[in-house]
């Protein structure tokens, strides 16, 4: 068994998107700081509606899926086809963009607080032209697996291997499968103190991001801290192992197969050659980008 290590660290800095949000951008802040395939991960949390109730208005995308996960709040979803999708606490929305879609993400709530993560995944070119497609889950669509100890993992997309690096581990199947890149997404809470392990496909790139409380990662003895809201690209091996600080954590593991495709992107088109951006552009303005219908699975 290989522990992962953390290779590096991306920080999260304040930046802003839609019309004005206010969030915190880890993955995404220039193409260095992708993990194929990751493209992008922001963290959203406020109590104060001027940093979020202007929303994200209309806007497209091609050739890559986003996932909303709402921890606290309730957004609601639009697109050009009329396809409706309420994001409430504890739920997500896996969205494939597929050839193109033109959605809006806009706050229910005139006060309160609005939290959450947004994240990119990059699709392959094969399936860049794909049909678009949702998929909306409400917190109780997400299994939980309760660790010994306490704490737990909500298990989003892929399957959790029960906290051990047996390879006849019980898994938990998350809602989310049969993705290209074989994601795994899951939110993991440790109470203070608490010890927790994961195998990992080898082949998987892999990063983790604190989001609450204090975290060391890698095996006993040589364990290294993430600072909060901050990304841990971790090293090749075929499981992770973290320990929370005294006030527990909280955080999130994704891991997926990288593509090795080139990645050219323009704004919220993401293919693999500039000529692909430059049709997605023409068929933007002409209104053939988001043609078709969407699915929902």
């Amino acid at each position: 068994m290989s522990t992962r290590s953390i290779e590096s660290v991306i920080p999260g800095v304040a930046a802003s998107d839609g019309a004005g949000v206010k969030l915190r951008r880890s993955l995404g802040q220039g193409g260095a700081q992708r993990l194929d395939p990751f493209l992008m991960l922001d963290e959203f949390g406020s109590e104060n509606p001027g940093d979020y109730i202007a929303g994200f208005p209309a806007h497209p995308h091609r050739g890559f899926e986003t996932v909303t996960y709402m921890l606290e709040g309730h957004m609601r979803h639009q697109d050009h086809l009329g396809n409706v999708g309420e994001l409430r606490s504890g739920g997500v929305q896996w969205m494939t963009a597929g050839r193109g879609i033109i959605h809006s993400e806009m706050p229910m709530q005139e006060q309160g607080r609005m939290r959450g993560f947004q994240l990119w995944i990059n699709l392959p070119a094969a399936e860049k032209m794909k049909e678009p497609g949702y998929l909306d889950l409400q917190a109780a669509d997400i299994p939980l697996v309760r660790l010994d100890g306490g704490g737990v993992v909500r298990v989003i997309a892929g399957d959790y291997a029960n906290g051990t690096h047996a390879a006849d581990a019980q898994r938990v199947a998350g809602p989310v499968q049969g993705l290209a890149t074989q994601a795994l997404f899951f939110d993991v809470e440790l109470p203070p103190g608490g010890a927790w392990s994961q195998p990992l496909p080898p082949q998987h790139n892999a990063f983790i991001y604190l989001y609450e409380g204090a975290l060391r990662i890698g095996a006993a003895g040589s364990e290294q801290p993430l600072p909060r809201s901050s990304a841990a690209i971790l090293s090749p091996g075929d499981g992770v192992e973290g320990r929370a600080g005294p006030e527990g954590a909280r955080f999130l593991l994704l891991a997926a197969r990288p593509l090795g495709e080139p990645v050219v992107q323009y704004g919220p088109f993401v293919m693999n050659t500039r000529a692909e951006i430059e049709q997605a552009l023409r068929d933007y303005a002409s209104g053939q980008l988001a043609a078709g219908q969407a699915r929902r699975r």
